[in-house]
């Protein structure tokens, strides 16, 4: 624990600044990363408290924008016991890197919309932060529903109209994914944008043109990339062409969610979409409630799921249903696939769902005046410990 007005000094470490390892100590007070320069003006040069971090890799906490549950909780299924489950996996996925996220629900009836909404809290102590919740649906495409209970997928008929009937209040919505080619009026994405709402694009049989459409109205994400799309095809790319197109407005950077847990995304697709366009890939685990549990039969939603040999399916099909990887593993398993650096494969779960999200000011980096959620890496990307607002909530020891 800290105490009001306590200046930490992190000292023996390289920090990830500017797209690169510095040699440099890191120093936080009140939550916040400071500039230490003004502080040996003002006051006395000398920390309350020096941490030795033994030549560890100090970096920006882990950010997911998609993860569905974990430790046998569902966020989209659990209604009844909202509250306690997001604190489970919030406090549980520090113990993977991860310091903010984003509690995402599968397509599901209005009325667990209406019920679990509200409920999400926004401050769990000694957990990850929540940015929002991502729905992610109901408006897809049901011939790209995945795992998801097509019964409850619905189309846009009445504009913002039809979206907050579906959801009730948008307050603490930070991410909708909708297919773009299910949207009859793209002006509905204009107004979610405006309402300060990620527009993502997924579970869709959406062409190029489409997504081009929907970006231009303001949509800057992909979801889960290859997954729950059209494939490649080299007359109409569909939404993966949206990683070269040249119809991106000026200065605009289209995002995408990717899987790298070793399951859903070959390794040659990993290294196709970095080399492709690495401005915008963002790493996300898209996990189950199954995180973190051993095999046997669980639940996504409104259906079963059975976690057999890595793996998680929908019950008695051979359809994947999401991955059981924690964010750590799924950045050591990135790094490896594509041999980016280790800056890099950081920054992928870090800085970029920052700036998708327009909060990288406060989170994914080390910069002054940021908010001081950070992790102790060593070389081979091994989580060592895990501080939010410069108090350590995780120790590997």
């Amino acid at each position: 624990m800290t105490t009001p007005g306590e200046l930490l000094q992190f000292i023996n470490c390289r920090l990830v600044r500017d797209h690169r390892l510095v040699q440099d100590d890191l120093w936080v007070r009140n939550g916040k990363i400071i500039n230490p320069e003004p502080v040996f003006f003002d006051e006395q040069s000398k920390a309350h408290r020096r941490i030795d971090c033994g030549g560890a890799i100090i970096a920006p906490g882990y950010i997911d924008v998609q993860i569905n549950g974990g430790y046998g909780v569902d966020f989209s299924y659990d209604k009844d016991t909202t509250e306690a489950g997001v604190t489970k996996v919030a406090r549980g996925l520090v113990k993977c890197g991860v310091t903010s996220f984003c509690p995402t629900l599968v397509t599901s009836p209005s009325d667990s919309y209406h019920t679990i909404l509200p409920r999400i809290p926004k401050t769990i102590e000694g957990g990850a932060g929540v940015l929002g919740v991502h729905v992610e649906g109901p408006f897809i495409n049901p011939q790209k529903k995945g795992a998801h209970p097509e019964n409850c997928i619905q189309t846009i008929d009445n504009g913002m109209a039809t979206v907050r009937e579906t959801y009730g209040s948008l307050d603490g919505i930070k991410i909708i994914t909708l297919a773009p080619e299910k949207v009859k009026d793209a002006s509905v994405i204009r107004d979610l944008v405006n309402s300060g709402i990620t527009v993502s694009l997924g579970h869709s049989m959406g062409t190029l043109s489409d997504g081009e459409h929907a970006v231009k109205h303001g949509a800057t994400l992909i979801t889960h990339l290859f997954n729950a799309m059209l494939p490649f095809h080299h007359r109409d790319p569909g939404l993966v062409g949206l990683l070269a197109s040249d119809a991106i407005p000026q200065g605009k950077t289209v995002y995408f969610g990717i899987i790298s847990d070793g399951v859903h995304t070959h390794p040659a697709a990993l290294r196709i979409a970095y080399r492709t366009h690495p401005e915008g890939l963002i790493l996300v685990t898209d996990a189950i409630s199954a995180l973190g549990l051993e095999d046997g039969v669980h639940h996504i939603g409104q259906l079963p799921l059975e976690v057999k040999q890595g793996k998680a399916f929908i019950a008695n099909t051979e359809t994947l249903c999401g991955s059981i990887a924690p964010m750590d593993e799924c950045v050591r398993i990135f790094q490896r696939s594509t041999d980016c650096s280790k800056v890099y494969a950081i920054e992928a779960a870090s800085l970029h769902p920052a700036k998708c999200l327009g909060i990288e000011e406060q989170k994914g980096t080390l910069d002054f005046d940021s908010d001081a959620d950070f992790i102790l890496l060593d070389d081979n990307l091994q989580l060592l410990s895990t501080w939010i607002s410069g108090v350590r909530v995780h120790s590997s020891n």
